[in-house]
């Protein structure tokens, strides 16, 4: 069976099991290409960028007997009062499209 078209271009069976898998390889080809490229362009970052650089590790402790009523602690690492909650995470949200807000700790009511 061979469909001609009016430009005079004969396409056949032939031509179909030939074009079918050289297509199918060149999607495939360029979707692993994309992929490679967008995981190469998209660099992991740090979270923390400013807080205790030179330690290996940044942990606080605090003693519920020292909190009082209430606390507001930071959890995007960019607030200026670091561990506490200055409110810089509006910005952050902002900026990244992120949803991230600070934790707050406070005593129960009796």
């Amino acid at each position: 069976m061979a469909v001609v078209h009016n430009s005079g271009f004969r396409l056949t069976k032939e031509h179909f099991l030939v074009a079918v898998p050289v297509a199918v390889v060149s999607a495939a080809a360029g979707f692993l290409v994309s992929r490679y490229l967008s995981g190469r362009s998209c660099k992991k970052s740090q979270v923390n960028t400013i807080v205790s650089k030179d330690s290996p590790k940044v942990v606080h402790s605090f003693d519920m007997e020292d909190i009082g009523a209430k606390a507001v602690y930071c959890r995007c690492w960019k607030s200026k009062k670091f561990p506490y909650c200055d409110g810089a995470h509006a910005k952050h949200n902002e900026e990244t499209g992120d949803n991230v807000g600070p934790l707050i700790i406070k005593k129960k009511d009796a």
